[in-house]
């Protein structure tokens, strides 16, 4: 979609290129005030992962006429799902964990958006969990980047619908303020990054690497950790899946 949004520089194609993930929403009015604050902000692309209730009058009654978003929204059984083909993934989260993913603001996580999207063919998730607790770390060890939103440290109890809200103006001023150059170098799939990180754990395992004091499930997390502050291109994670194979072939696990 190339069509200008009134009297601004920008287009609609940079908004087609990110979606907003909410995994298991208890409260179905909280997926159609999200539905309404994405389309305010120009976003349209809308996935639920296990949704509690789903359609729902609630939903579309807080949608407030932005019954397209909603009633378009993609229902998946997992995160993995959801994240299909995407090549930059975030988490928002308000809580500090034992385990230091890459965190940024809102501000700086919209200007990482706007550099991959500035390479064609590539699309963004930003992935909000269940209102009583987030995220959980599993499904932190699937992004890239955390991103928090600054608030009151006395009171911050920021409602799942208000933070996408916070997110996607953010994320709208970002697409008229940031121009980027734009680079043929596609950056590796959320599928071909699963695929290495699946390939990598085979491998360690075979060199014996796992010990007790080295748990699977830590070093692992802390891979990613490494491999994400890098935004790995498709090139370069073929070269790496390349040395992997010669130390041991890939064995596909079952789906």
């Amino acid at each position: 979609m190339g069509q200008l949004i009134k009297d601004t520089n920008y287009t609609l194609a940079a908004f087609d290129k990110v979606r907003i993930v909410m995994v298991g929403t208890t409260e179905p009015g909280n997926i159609g005030a999200a539905a309404r604050a994405m389309k305010n902000m120009s976003l349209s692309r809308l996935f639920l992962v296990n949704p509690n209730s789903y359609p729902s009058a609630a939903a579309t009654a807080r949608a407030s006429g932005a019954d397209d978003v909603l009633s378009n929204a993609v229902v998946c059984s997992s995160l993995e799902e959801a994240l299909e083909g995407v090549h930059l993934v975030i988490g928002a989260s308000a809580r500090q964990r034992n385990i230091k993913w890459k965190q940024m603001d809102v501000l700086d996580t919209c200007n990482e958006i706007q550099k991959t999207l500035a390479k064609s063919k590539q699309q963004v998730a930003v992935i909000f969990g269940t209102e009583n607790s987030g995220l959980t770390n599993e499904e932190l060890d699937l992004c890239h980047i955390l991103m928090t939103i600054p608030g009151n440290p006395n009171y911050f109890s920021l409602n799942v619908a208000s933070a996408i809200q916070v997110f996607a103006y953010q994320n709208f001023v970002s697409n008229i303020q940031i121009d980027f150059e734009n680079s043929d170098n596609e950056l590796a799939s959320f599928k071909e990054l699963e695929g290495f990180y699946v390939h990598l754990e085979q491998v360690l395992e075979h060199i014996d690497y796992f010990e007790e004091n080295r748990p699977k499930s830590l070093l692992m997390r802390r891979l990613r950790r490494l491999f994400g502050r890098s935004y790995p291109e498709k090139e370069e994670v073929a070269i790496l899946r390349g040395i992997l194979k010669n130390i041991k072939p890939y064995n596909k696990k079952p789906e």
